[in-house]
């Protein structure tokens, strides 16, 4: 059995190094910080998985805490939620102007001509993404001031 749990060990540690272009934005929360550490897969699944079990980050979300930052408009809680957690996604679509998650995002915040609104994020993503290190909540009041 130890041999299994070894070789089981070797090969995540292994495979994690292979993708070391994951994703980083696992949100915020209690695994985010708890968890520092965001170079393999492995450590990402740890946050993540964290995140969920505890459900901290809905009320980090709300409240501003646990790592998380409120943002100035008000907007749902589940457009927050959505994008803290496809925040990599998100910028990939914005950037070439639709999207499953653009049009996810779209529906949150209720808007009805959803091809008017892809538009106007990719032509405004400079603007919407000011930075690599943007948060949920830049990103979130960013699209509020250029495109609602």
């Amino acid at each position: 059995m130890k041999k299994f749990l070894v070789s089981f060990a070797a090969v995540i540690a292994l495979s994690s190094s292979v993708m070391a272009d994951v994703n980083s934005q696992t949100g915020c929360g209690l695994g985010s910080m708890i968890i520092k550490d965001n170079s393999t897969a492995v450590l990402l699944a740890l946050q993540a998985t964290t995140n969920g079990i505890f459900g901290n980050q809905t009320f980090g979300i709300t409240s501003g805490t646990s790592g998380c930052q409120k943002t100035k408009f008000v907007m749902n809680e589940q457009a927050q939620e959505f994008v803290a957690s496809n925040m990599d996604q998100l910028a990939k679509e914005i950037a070439v102007g639709h999207g499953e998650s653009v049009d996810t995002l779209a529906e949150l915040l209720k808007i009805s001509d959803k091809a008017t609104f892809s538009a106007s994020l990719q032509q405004n993503y400079n603007s919407i993404y000011t930075s690599q290190n943007a948060t949920m909540a830049d990103v979130l009041d960013n699209i509020a001031t250029t495109t609602l």
